[in-house]
């Protein structure tokens, strides 16, 4: 593949904020691991609740057992609706993988090769790792990129980009996956949507990130040629996420609390009180839907 690696050439703004991410992710590691780990399948996103409020008194393990479990249960909702289990992607573009959960997930479950974007170096090793324990070591392959500096044709027939369009610019990430995807090859986003809120600044502000209106994404993927074929709205089952991990925050202040031998972790009582604070904000703005979550498919050129 072809990119310029991490020097974007959008200019100088685009390649603070490229830093930025890095930056932040790469500081985020070991919070990740422990919180969500220990893998193989690693993940950093939301998660579906679709049958309503689990218990919060159990353990500290179960809370982390349970966001598991829903972080792989909506990106298989979203595979399963998107018809990856009729039509399984062979050759599939992961943008901004994480510690790549998701781009195992598509390799072990759909048999697909997987290329990887992540910004951050310290992961491209730990993704590795991760794919050669699930045994797909020969089929994910990541690779350290900005993908605004995407220069492929026709390299995929599907493209995937699981709450990390967030970070990108969107008139420019529809640009280049329109070159990279084979005529009628397909786009899959798990987005988050910024309604009319006060609160915009804050989430973008604590997630380094820059959320879009739905209209916005509608209008850049026409002008690369993209008709919208699958769209669902999931805010009122993921909105439990917050809750759940609130839960573990707060499991985690008191091991911390609970005697002078106890092991630390990666996070300190500062930082789960800021996440926890944060996250309870979050929950009340995704309960009331001034964010929404969605999934989207795209299809290139249209048709199913």
């Amino acid at each position: 593949m072809r990119v310029t690696p991490l020097v974007s050439s959008l200019g100088s703004e685009r390649g603070s904020a490229t830093d930025d991410i890095r930056l932040y992710y790469s500081h985020k590691t070991q919070e990740i691991l422990q919180k969500y780990g220990p893998g193989p399948r690693v993940h950093f996103h939301v998660g579906l609740y679709p049958d309503g409020p689990p218990d919060t008194t159990v353990s500290q393990n179960m809370l982390k057992q349970r966001m598991l479990d829903a972080q792989e249960r909506i990106v298989e909702h979203a595979a399963r609706s998107w018809g990856a289990y009729e039509a399984p992607p062979r050759r599939l573009l992961d943008i901004g993988c994480g510690l790549g959960g998701t781009s195992l997930y598509w390799a072990q479950e759909h048999g697909a090769s997987v290329t990887s974007l992540t910004v951050a170096g310290e992961h491209i090793p730990i993704v590795r790792h991760f794919a050669r324990h699930a045994g797909v070591g020969g089929r994910v392959n990541p690779v350290l990129a900005d993908v605004h500096d995407l220069d492929e044709t026709r390299a995929y027939d599907a493209v995937y980009a699981n709450e990390s369009s967030g970070y990108t610019d969107r008139a420019r990430l529809f640009d280049v996956v329109a070159k990279a995807l084979e005529p009628g090859g397909w786009f899959g986003i798990q987005e988050h949507f910024m309604g009319r809120s006060e609160w915009r600044e804050f989430i973008d502000d604590y997630y380094r990130t820059r959320l879009g209106l739905r209209g916005e994404y509608l209008a850049a993927a026409e002008a690369a040629g993209f008709e919208l074929v699958h769209e669902e709205d999931v805010t009122d089952s993921v909105a439990e996420f917050w809750v759940q991990s609130m839960a573990w925050n707060t499991a985690e202040i008191d091991r911390l609390r609970s005697g002078a031998h106890v092991e630390p972790g990666a996070w300190t009582r500062e930082r789960l009180e800021q996440s926890t604070l944060a996250h309870s904000r979050f929950f009340r703005l995704w309960r009331d839907h001034a964010v929404q979550t969605r999934l989207l498919r795209f299809r290139l050129g249209g048709g199913r």
